[in-house]
């Protein structure tokens, strides 16, 4: 029998990561664990609770106080912020637009990668975020970098929000993701950048399916 892999996701905002990282999970039958979503979950709190969002401290303080449980459904990966159901809630776009500020703070950063690896020990795992491949999983057996240009990404953010009901304009999601892009790869702590033993994945052209299988061939290949 073969033994499961770890296999860590990095990348910018709308590449793909999430949707392609499901698919991956569900075909090999390994678990998938968003860590976007854990992110989103803290900082739709920190909204909520008015703390001062460039406070360290602060931030720190209210996750060593706060929930955050993912659960696998019928639906797909459940979020619950202290034990409420947040899947929905967290992806408004007023989250979205303060998530990356939440993300550079030492003391979440510290906390959440404490429990991004004990969700992921010893099992066979599929995780998506900024900083799996540098800082959560740096023993996983495959670490892709997945990317597509910004416009590519803003077009996927503008039919997914659409979807959703959300209305914003191509030309605000463009600037919003390049925005993210810069904070993302300049924050002191864990900043977005490639693993020097990653594989990169430029999905621009691809479908989701087209990207799903050519990380399901690099899985296969390291389970050799």
């Amino acid at each position: 029998m073969t033994k499961p892999i770890q296999i860590a996701i990095d990348g910018p905002a709308a590449a793909g990561k999430s949707t392609i990282a499901k698919i991956v999970a569900e075909q090999l039958g390994y678990i998938y664990i968003d860590t976007g979503a854990m992110y989103r979950a803290i900082t739709m709190k920190a909204l909520s609770e008015r703390i001062n969002m460039a406070s360290n401290e602060e931030a720190g303080k209210l996750l060593a106080k706060t929930e955050i449980d993912l659960q696998p459904s019928e639906d797909g990966q459940l979020v619950f912020l202290d034990k409420k159901n947040v899947t929905e809630a967290i992806r408004s776009q007023h989250v979205t637009k303060a998530v990356s500020e939440m993300a550079t703070h030492k003391l979440v950063r510290k906390h959440m990668v404490e429990l991004q690896k004990q969700l992921a020990k010893d099992r066979g795992v599929v995780m998506d975020g900024r900083d799996i491949g540098t800082h959560v999983l740096t023993d996983a057996a495959l670490k892709v970098f997945m990317s597509a240009s910004v416009e590519e990404r803003a077009r996927r953010r503008f039919e997914e929000n659409n979807k959703r009901g959300i209305l914003t304009s191509l030309e605000e999601l463009q600037v919003e993701i390049a925005e993210r892009d810069k904070m993302d790869s300049e924050r002191q702590v864990s900043p977005l950048r490639q693993a020097e033993d990653a594989v990169f994945l430029d999905t621009t052209t691809l479908t989701i399916d087209q990207a799903a299988q050519k990380i399901l061939k690099l899985a296969e290949e390291r389970m050799i």
